[in-house]
């Protein structure tokens, strides 16, 4: 693992967190060039990054997460940020299949969901702060698909969003998986993604719920 912030004291917080969890970090940098140059040498099974970094502190840990994703497609990318930013989400998705994802930076103090965060994307899954999915979704019901979705799919959808499997969210909502497996084909067929197959459509209905 590798792990790029900016912020010193956050960064060693980070080190002795994950290092006392197991888990082995092979670096710690501060910008998205050295990031960069330690993903190329160490080829780590994933990099947790923050948005903003040197020289700018506006986007460059974000466009170092993209190139990473681009060039080393088996390195899984954490995302931290301090803010919502809707394109980087949006663009997060859309770069791959899974093993990503973006986590608001208060989210890191709560440390089981944040290394739950961790491991889900590790595994090639994805995790997205639930207030990041919140802010997101602002929506007129009769201009947009989302607004034939039924209160209770909303719900799976939002959960869908933020990363879990239809085993997860039946969990945190307390239904059943099988209710939840109904649902999910409901999102499908009122999103018109019911026509594809496989993990293409929880990509495209998730797509459709941040954009």
């Amino acid at each position: 693992m590798i792990l790029a912030d900016d912020s010193t004291l956050l960064r060693e917080g980070l080190l002795r967190l994950l290092s006392d969890e197991g888990h082995e970090v092979v670096g710690a940098v501060g910008d998205g060039e050295a990031l960069l140059a330690a993903v190329a040498e160490q080829q780590p099974d994933i990099a947790v990054v923050d948005v903003r970094m040197p020289p700018t502190h506006t986007d460059e840990g974000l466009r170092a997460a993209l190139e990473i994703r681009r060039r080393w497609p088996g390195v899984a990318v954490l995302v931290l940020s301090q803010y919502v930013e809707k394109r980087y989400a949006v663009e997060l998705v859309s770069a791959g299949t899974g093993s990503v994802g973006y986590l608001l930076k208060d989210r890191v103090v709560q440390v089981d969901d944040f290394l739950e965060a961790l491991e889900r994307v590790g595994a090639g899954g994805t995790a997205f702060d639930p207030e990041v999915v919140r802010q997101l979704v602002v929506r007129s019901a009769r201009e947009d698909p989302l607004g034939k979705l039924t209160a209770r799919e909303r719900d799976v959808l939002d959960h869908m969003a933020q990363g879990r499997t239809n085993a997860g969210i039946a969990e945190h909502l307390h239904i059943s998986q099988s209710a939840v497996e109904k649902h999910v084909n409901a999102i499908f067929d009122k999103l018109d993604l019911a026509h594809l197959t496989g993990y293409s459509r929880r990509v495209l209905a998730v797509l459709r719920y941040l954009g």
